[in-house]
């Protein structure tokens, strides 16, 4: 008998210690209810926090797609005192003109994204006083109806540039772009009688590559309406073309322009000294046939 009852207290304790191993405690329980409460907890802040990051980041890429045109074009609407005279066609302003007699040569000129055409007068100490001059004016800027975007400024490009064509027809005409101007000045390159030579200040490659640079942070390529790529216009081009980089350039940096000179075989390019909107004020750029 005292061998069965060992026996039954052996048994009772094993039973118990398997017992206590395999079903945990209450403590055991407590804490691994909270470790998952804390989990849980940090897992629904971070799902949050990117939900809202994710939100957050749709609702920039909404507000640049559809914004994007106030902050690409800054025309100004002045009565602006200027050396330039208004060109008048079919009771329009397309944009102002220095004309000489018997010019040697007529100059289109597309300017930069800011201000009016009026503006431009600077550009009439680059050039020879033989020379004629015509700046366009684009839709939406200074007096002229309409609003600026990429096709309307090709558009009234071509426009104004056959105008110049048909009205001198003995006479070089050739293309002068500033800045976001080099695209539609490049953009001539496709007509039938294309530019005598393209004079390019301040351009850029392609105005993705600049806005890529500016906002890496956005699908640039997605969200970009108007995409000048000026090394695609200029590829069938014959035409002597020249390019002026601005060395301190922080608007369209230099190595734009040096990338489109180095994609155009005829392009000869000249660095300058100044910034963005100094090239007028050396003596570096001279805009001659």
């Amino acid at each position: 008998m005292p061998h069965k009852a060992m026996h039954r207290s052996q048994n009772s304790r094993a039973a118990s210690l398997r017992s206590s191993t395999s079903t945990p405690g209450p403590v055991i329980l407590i804490v691994r209810q909270g470790i998952f409460i804390v989990i849980w907890r940090i897992t629904k802040r971070a799902l949050r926090m990117a939900a809202i990051a994710i939100v957050t980041f749709f609702v920039i890429l909404t507000v640049v797609f559809f914004c994007q045109r106030s902050l690409l074009f800054f025309p100004t609407h002045l009565d602006v005192p200027t050396r330039l005279t208004p060109w008048i066609v079919a009771n329009r302003t397309i944009g102002y003109y220095r004309e000489v007699p018997n010019a040697r040569t007529i100059w289109l000129m597309t300017h930069g994204n800011a201000g009016q055409a009026a503006d431009r007068d600077y550009v009439l100490s680059r050039m020879s006083d033989q020379d004629s001059l015509y700046v366009l004016e684009y839709p939406g800027y200074g007096s002229r109806e309409g609003r600026p975007c990429l096709e309307s400024i090709n558009q009234a490009t071509a426009e104004a540039y056959r105008i110049l064509r048909s009205q001198n027809p003995n006479t070089p005409v050739c293309a002068l772009g500033e800045s976001i101007g080099s695209g539609p000045a490049c953009s001539l390159a496709g007509e039938e009688t294309p530019p005598d030579k393209i004079v390019l200040v301040v351009p850029f490659e392609s105005l993705e590559s600049v806005a890529s640079k500016r906002f890496y942070f956005l699908p640039v390529r997605l969200l970009l309406l108007d995409n000048w790529d000026n090394v695609d216009a200029l590829q069938d081009y014959a035409g002597p073309v020249d390019i002026f980089g601005a060395t301190d350039d922080e608007i369209v940096p230099i190595k734009h322009a040096k990338t489109l000179a180095t994609q155009i075989p005829s392009a000869r390019f000249t660095p300058v000294s100044g910034g963005h909107n100094d090239w007028a004020l050396t003596d570096q750029v001279k805009i001659r046939q």
